[in-house]
């Protein structure tokens, strides 16, 4: 059983940052590369940042400069600053995650947490 579990959303006014966590536990191996999608009601879910076993990071153009995404063992964050309306979504945390007696890696999605941009 593997769980992400995320924290760290709420409502804040354009300009401001919020710290999104995502903590993985269970049956864990190894997590090859952990992200960040946010999904708007009506819309594809769509991808923020990305972060590898190794460092590499990949963002999404509208977030770059503002977001930065980084990982300490089984847990990934998102900083995000100078927010604006428009980031106003629910942002889902994803791992590709080798569990025990497997020898793969499969993709694992949190609950998502609510982050809104409003004045």
């Amino acid at each position: 059983q593997v769980q992400l579990v995320e924290s760290g959303g709420g409502l804040v006014q354009p300009g401001g940052s919020l710290r999104l966590s995502c903590a993985a536990s269970g049956s864990i191996v190894s997590i090859n590369a952990m992200g960040w999608y946010r999904q708007v009601p009506g819309e594809r879910r769509e991808l923020v940042a990305t972060i590898t076993s190794g460092g590499p990071t990949k963002y999404a153009d509208a977030v770059k400069g503002r977001f930065t995404i980084s990982n300490a063992g089984n847990t990934v964050y998102l900083q995000m600053n100078n927010l604006k309306p428009e980031d106003t979504a629910v942002y889902y945390c994803t791992a590709a995650i080798r569990r025990y007696s497997t020898t793969r890696y499969s993709d694992y999605w949190g609950q998502g947490t609510q982050v809104t941009v409003s004045s």
